[in-house]
């Protein structure tokens, strides 16, 4: 689903679509076992994964709701992107653990 694009990131390609949630979503499975592969510590799967889109970076959580490979954004974060006609096949970059933990620390993701 994602593959190595630099030291900071992992590049994938999801559909990227609107939604009214308060917060970026993607499908719960797909969430849990990208979260075990590359944040999991302590057992803990539940905390956001950082993704970049355009020039936004989301925290990302699960909902069981969203459809495989898809990554659903608020409407108004996604109106601010180069995205056009959603849902649409778009590159998302997702931050490895220490870059995730330092984006979320300095409050530079949207929520």
């Amino acid at each position: 689903m994602f593959e190595r694009f630099s030291d900071g990131y992992y590049l994938g390609r999801l559909y990227v679509e609107p939604t009214t949630a308060d917060c970026a979503q993607m499908c719960a499975t797909q969430h849990e076992r990208v979260n075990e592969q590359l944040y999991a510590e302590d057992d803990q799967t539940d905390r956001p994964l950082v993704m970049k889109l355009g020039s936004h970076h989301l925290a990302v959580h699960g909902d069981k709701r969203v459809p495989a490979d898809t990554l659903s954004v608020p409407e108004p974060v996604l109106a601010e992107t180069a995205v056009r006609n959603p849902p649409t096949l778009q590159e998302v970059l997702l931050a490895e653990a220490d870059r995730a933990t330092q984006l979320l620390g300095l409050g530079g993701v949207s929520t």
